[in-house]
């Protein structure tokens, strides 16, 4: 299948951007070493981008709340069908289709931002002098070698990481300063990678689904660690519209989780240790400290300083029967207890 319609719209939005600003002043000639025009081309295409997408956003959101709700079923299921893992997907997918909740919802948004940054991928790589076609998906030669002179801090937007000394040639730029632009704009697109995956979680918690699970581990771990080696080919035009697409990410999830926070949840509020389950259970190996051995769930009677306390209402323990003819003094016997020295009243 041809991605070409893909090329010619991320073209059109682009250098629809770059008109627009160079329509409203912004000069075209670098400042602070910077050709504003096309660095705010780039930002807006990803505003243009968030803004196309909000109504996903909003059904990912609601499918997040509706998953979120089935928790405690989702648990019921997991216990009831333990070891046998084909009943209990086959049980899963029944209950979402019932209650018409969608586990793969969560990353709608960024399958349909993936073509996206492949276009525009393949429409900066393409900025190279040596290119001949510079006219290709609705270019102007004039646009295509303004954009291929463009710089952020006098780093070509078309250079990478891994660019070789024949292309840094061809660019006229420095190797050295193009690894340390790409270098700190790759970590901070990590970083606000993991920050994206990360926000969510600790709003949401963690999912009951094994399969939802995996998927957040996936968001949270597999595609930071993925970008310490594939961002070293992106072009640093790119870095900074994955850059600029967390950033707006993550104003956009922090307004809804305010707006409409989720209900609370076992796992809201942390993220689990290396190792460890995403829910923690507790187990008991024998009766609670306070508790009798005999019942658990009931507390152990304590006599408490004397000997005779109760525990939680239940009656005191019945007082052995004592043989008051036995402790009486016998006839003519001191007494056992005498009182300022008078003899003990008798008995009897």
């Amino acid at each position: 299948m041809s991605l070409d319609w893909i090329y010619w719209a991320i073209s059109w939005i682009l250098l629809r951007w770059h008109s627009a600003w160079e329509a409203v002043g912004v000069s075209a000639d670098a400042v602070l070493g910077t050709n504003w025009t096309w660095i705010l081309a780039i930002i807006f295409l990803v505003v243009t981008l968030r803004v196309i997408l909000f109504p996903i956003f909003v059904k990912q959101i609601k499918s997040q709340r509706a998953m979120q709700a089935l928790q405690p079923k989702l648990k019921e299921l997991q216990e009831k069908h333990k070891g046998d893992r084909e009943t209990l997907q086959k049980e899963m997918m029944e209950l979402y289709r019932k209650e018409k909740a969608n586990p793969l919802m969560g990353c709608l948004p960024i399958f349909l931002q993936a073509p996206v940054f492949l276009g525009l991928f393949h429409v900066l790589r393409r900025l190279d002098p040596a290119k001949q076609n510079k006219t290709l998906y609705g270019w102007s030669v004039d646009q295509f070698e303004s954009a291929t002179h463009a710089r952020l801090f006098d780093v070509p937007i078309a250079g990478k990481f891994g660019s070789s000394a024949a292309e840094l040639a061809r660019l006229n730029a420095s190797g050295t300063s193009v690894k340390i632009l790409a270098g700190v704009l790759v970590a901070i697109m990590i970083i606000t990678t993991y920050l994206t995956s990360r926000q969510m979680i600790l709003k949401t918690g963690w999912a009951e689904d094994p399969q939802q699970r995996m998927i957040q581990r996936l968001m949270l771990y597999g595609i930071p660690a993925s970008l310490l080696i594939s961002g070293a080919i992106f072009p640093i035009g790119v870095v900074i519209y994955w850059v600029t697409n967390n950033l707006f990410t993550l104003g956009q999830q922090q307004w809804v989780l305010r707006k409409y926070p989720p209900p609370p949840t076992p796992n809201m509020g942390r993220l689990p240790k290396p190792g460890e389950s995403p829910r923690r259970t507790t187990t008991t190996t024998g009766p609670r400290r306070g508790t009798d051995a005999r019942n658990p769930v009931q507390p152990a009677r304590s006599g408490g300083l004397f000997g005779r306390g109760k525990a939680n209402g239940s009656q005191p323990e019945s007082k052995p029967a004592v043989d008051t003819k036995a402790l009486a003094p016998k006839p003519g016997a001191k007494p056992v207890n005498p009182k300022k020295g008078r003899p003990a009243k008798r008995q009897g």
